[in-house]
């Protein structure tokens, strides 16, 4: 599907996303912990440093829950990341002061937040989707960015699930209509093109 997508970031219309790489999914004594956080997180600390070098819009998503916000979720996954637990802090390795933080009840970052409005009053078009969990919060939130009219690129090795069953389908769904697959090298390598 790539063939036949643009994948030219533009460096003054794109921004970094990292959805909830948060201590709930990446400490391991949680009982949602994803077991390829660590190798996500090294990844995305990459590109969060080299966006932060040149000025790029970095947001991070932070996922909590109150009982009447939580709608479905509750009801679907018996299970709450509530703003008093420690294990809703984002995750120490890639806690930023210069990040916006969005705070979301649900799947979707766009829903109910401001997120859309900041981005474009940034002058962002294009998002580089990483995080957690490719198929939930990544996906959905991937999927929403595009019909808002933003172009998409999801991180192929800066996103991660609980099997390569989920995240494969992730890849092989949005990639056919809502999201440029790629790999975290091949950002870092034209963002980094100074020439």
């Amino acid at each position: 599907m790539r063939n036949r997508h643009n994948m030219t970031i533009k460096r003054d219309e794109i921004a970094l996303m990292i959805v909830d790489m948060q201590k709930y999914f990446l400490d391991r004594q949680s009982h949602a912990f994803v077991e390829a956080g660590p190798a996500i997180t090294e990844k995305i600390l990459r590109l969060q440093n080299l966006c932060l070098d040149m000025n790029i819009p970095l947001v991070h998503t932070r996922h909590l829950n109150t009982d009447q916000g939580s709608r479905r979720m509750n009801q679907w996954w018996g299970d709450l990341i509530t703003i008093d637990s420690p294990l809703s802090e984002i995750t120490d390795d890639l806690k930023c002061a210069d990040a916006k933080i969005v705070t979301k009840e649900q799947y979707d970052a766009f829903l109910d937040t401001d997120l859309e409005q900041w981005l474009k009053n940034k002058g962002v078009t294009q998002l580089i989707i990483t995080g957690v969990l490719s198929h939930l919060c990544c996906e959905t939130t991937a999927r929403s960015a595009f019909m808002r009219g933003f172009e998409v690129f999801f991180t192929v090795d800066g996103t991660a699930s609980y099997s390569e069953e989920f995240h494969m389908a992730t890849l092989l769904n949005l990639s056919h209509g809502f999201a440029v697959p790629v790999l975290t090298s091949e950002i870092i390598a034209q963002l980094d093109n100074r020439t």
